[in-house]
C-alpha cells in the first residue's frame, strides 16, 4: 500500500510534504520550513506526526522543527555528516542507510552539492524520493558548497534511481527554470509541452512539484549534460560531461 502524499506551500515558494500510511496512521514530515501551515494541514487530516526527515541545513527547510517537535513529539532524522548544523537529531543516518518510515523501507542518498551533507529520501515502494534542493523541477540547487563534480554526481545517482519516481522538491522555482531551459534546448518536444503544462498549472495557482523523474530526464537540462545537442547548445561538443554540467550552472546562476 503506498503511502499517502501532501505538498505544502510554506513560506514564499518553499515546499514541505507529508507522508501518511493510511493503515497505521504513521506520519512523516519531510523539511520544516515554517510551523503553522504544516500543522493546519495534520489537524485538517486529523494526523499525528511522528517523524521529521531533514535533507540540509539551510533555514527555510529547517526553521520550524523546535515548534513541530514541541508540538507533536515527532523524532528528528538528519545527516550524520551535517549533524552539526541541523537542530538535534533522534537519528544520524548516512549514504546507504535504511530506515523504516511508515511502515516502508525509505533510502538513504547523499547527495551533496547545493550544500555538502544534503540529503536525499528515497521511498521505492511508493514512488517517492525527496530531493529538496539538489534535483529540483527543470532544475538544480546552486552550488553553494560542493563543486560541479561532486553534485554532477549527486545529479546522476538520482537519475539513475529505478523506476519512475516523483520527485519531491523544495521550491517553486519550475516556471523559471523552464525558460533557462528552454535557451538550451527551445526545440524539445517534451521541454515544449511541459512549458505549457507548467504555465497552466501556475495560471491555477497550482503546484508544479512534485515531477515525475521521466520528465526530468526528458527535459531537465542538469540531467542532459552528456547529450550532443546540450554540449553543442553551450559551445563544449567535445567535452566532459561534468564540465558541460558546470557551464549550464554557471549560465543559469548568470541568468
Amino acid at each position: 500500500m503506498a503511502l499517502d502524499l501532501v505538498t505544502i506551500p510554506c513560506l514564499t515558494d518553499n515546499y514541505a510534504y507529508l507522508v501518511h500510511n493510511a493503515a497505521t496512521g504513521e506520519t512523516a514530515l519531510v523539511d520544516v520550513p515554517e510551523a503553522a501551515p504544516i500543522l493546519a494541514a495534520l489537524q485538517t487530516r486529523n494526523w499525528a506526526l511522528h517523524h521529521i526527515l531533514i535533507t540540509h541545513h539551510h533555514d527555510d527547510h529547517i526553521q520550524g522543527t523546535a515548534e513541530i517537535v514541541a508540538a507533536t513529539g515527532a523524532k528528528v532524522t538528519g545527516a550524520r555528516a551535517d549533524a552539526h548544523r541541523l537542530p538535534p537529531l533522534d537519528h544520524a543516518v548516512g549514504e546507504g542507510d535504511t530506515v523504516v518510515i511508515g511502515g516502508e523501507a525509505c533510502h538513504i542518498l547523499d547527495v551533496s552539492g547545493h550544500s555538502m551533507g544534503h540529503i536525499a529520501f528515497h521511498f521505492p515502494a511508493s514512488d517517492l524520493v525527496f530531493t529538496a534542493d539538489s534535483l529540483m523541477a527543470l532544475g538544480c540547487g546552486r552550488l553553494f558548497e560542493g563543486t560541479p563534480d561532486v553534485a554532477y554526481a549527486s545529479l546522476m545517482k538520482l537519475a539513475a534511481l529505478p523506476g519512475d519516481p516523483w520527485v519531491c522538491s523544495g521550491h517553486e522555482y519550475t516556471a523559471g527554470n523552464a525558460r533557462f531551459a528552454a535557451t538550451l534546448e527551445a526545440a524539445n518536444p517534451a521541454l515544449i509541452s511541459r512549458i505549457e503544462g507548467i504555465t497552466a498549472m501556475r495560471a491555477k495557482g497550482l503546484p508544479t512539484v512534485p515531477s515525475r523523474l521521466s520528465d526530468e530526464r526528458a527535459t531537465n537540462p542538469y540531467l542532459r549534460a552528456h547529450l550532443p545537442a546540450l554540449k553543442a547548445a553551450v559551445g563544449l561538443p567535445n567535452a566532459a560531461d561534468t564540465a558541460v554540467f558546470a557551464e549550464i550552472r554557471a549560465r543559469k546562476d548568470r541568468f
